[in-house]
């Protein structure tokens, strides 16, 4: 039997999350039953996931460097905790069991894979800096939250998508 290479299937989940993610998001927009109350319940947490998103996005250089200011001096990953509470977000306000699951499978397999790649090409680029920051004894560092920052990092697409898959959702409701 021939060896399996996890980290390259890792790396291909990885890469495929968004693509994956809009297809999922389709399925799931068309099997939602969301209702005035499943969004008034959802959206505020999707709301507050994405204010994770932004807030750890005002704190990195993507690719540059490990960062342990904002979220990252209490969460390894909070771009993909962010995303996990948009997640349940979108599981509450559709109102359907299947979405619920399509969501819960597509964020763990994704997710997982992403973190796990992400994690690799860190540990490898970064070497022993990366190392102290898994292990919790970089020291901290004392950099502001920049909007700017953040929109380099391209969040508003995750805001974009946000107001449109609630748009959808809404239009759904009612």
């Amino acid at each position: 039997m021939p060896e399996v290479d996890t980290a390259s299937i890792l790396a291909r989940i990885a890469r495929l999350r968004v693509p994956l993610g809009f297809v999922v998001g389709v399925v799931a927009i068309a099997l939602a039953r969301p209702s005035v109350t499943t969004l008034m319940l959802g959206v505020p947490i999707a709301v507050v996931g994405e204010g994770v998103r932004i807030w750890a996005a005002g704190h990195l250089e993507k690719g540059q460097e490990v960062t342990s200011s904002g979220p990252y001096c209490w969460v390894r990953h909070p771009l993909y905790a962010g995303s996990s509470i948009i997640g349940a977000g979108f599981i509450v306000a559709a109102g359907s069991p299947l979405v619920a699951l399509a969501v819960a499978i597509y964020l763990g397999l994704t997710l997982t894979a992403a973190i796990k790649s992400e994690e690799a090409w860190l540990a490898e680029r970064f070497g022993a800096t990366y190392d102290r920051y898994q292990a919790g004894t970089s020291s901290e560092a004392d950099r502001a939250f920049s909007l700017d920052r953040a929109m380099r990092n391209r969040e508003y697409r995750a805001v974009a998508g946000l107001v449109i898959v609630v748009g959808l959702l809404w239009l759904r409701a009612v």
